[in-house]
């Protein structure tokens, strides 16, 4: 009758620590995702930090006079470079995404500009790019939803707790961009 005892006890113990080792390589390989998927936003985002300053000379040449409008627009840039956090970038990007729409607006006032070959392949680029960030941004969100999701649901939440796996920060629109209001679920 001990032998039995032993072996189930054994049996139960060997499946316990397997589920922590699995919970635990689930929590790592969700945090490495959330790494990941945020590196691919930042490259998208240095792609189209390096279209600007082509699109702003080439815009100067024809709209010089439109001067606060190119400043704010390299005034973004710099800010998208030296953003050092999620929150910063992404409120970074949000001013840099406005001050690009007001200098396409801008440039609907020249004909030559709009007209201009190297400006519209920039524009293309840059609508490109901007489609490949809003995709990174959405598997991002993705990911932190599923990371945070496990480090807060029970049993994992333990182990999270345990590991020091803190929950990540969502990539957030502009509040201009967000049409459904917040709903406090608590």
């Amino acid at each position: 009758m001990s032998i039995i005892i032993i072996i189930i006890t054994i049996i139960l113990v060997v499946f316990i620590i397997g589920t922590i080792i699995h919970m635990y390589n689930n929590l790592v390989g969700l945090r490495n995702r959330v790494k990941n998927s945020y590196a691919q936003i930042d490259v998208q985002l240095k792609r189209r930090n390096d279209l600007i300053p082509n699109l702003v000379e080439t815009v100067k040449g024809y709209a010089s006079h439109e001067k606060g409008v190119l400043e704010e627009v390299t005034k973004a840039r710099t800010g998208v470079m030296n953003a050092s956090s999620i929150e910063e970038t992404s409120t970074a990007d949000n001013q840099l995404t406005g001050a690009l729409k007001t200098l396409f607006a801008v440039a609907e006032n020249y004909p030559d500009l709009k007209a201009n070959s190297n400006f519209q392949q920039l524009q293309a680029e840059l609508t490109d790019t901007e489609d490949k960030i809003s995709y990174a941004r959405q598997f991002y969100n993705d990911v932190v939803l599923k990371y945070n999701n496990t480090c807060q649901q029970f049993p994992s939440s333990l182990l999270a707790r345990l590991f020091g796996f803190k929950e990540e920060t969502y990539f957030q629109a502009p509040e201009s961009e967000t049409a459904v209001p917040e709903v406090n679920f608590e």
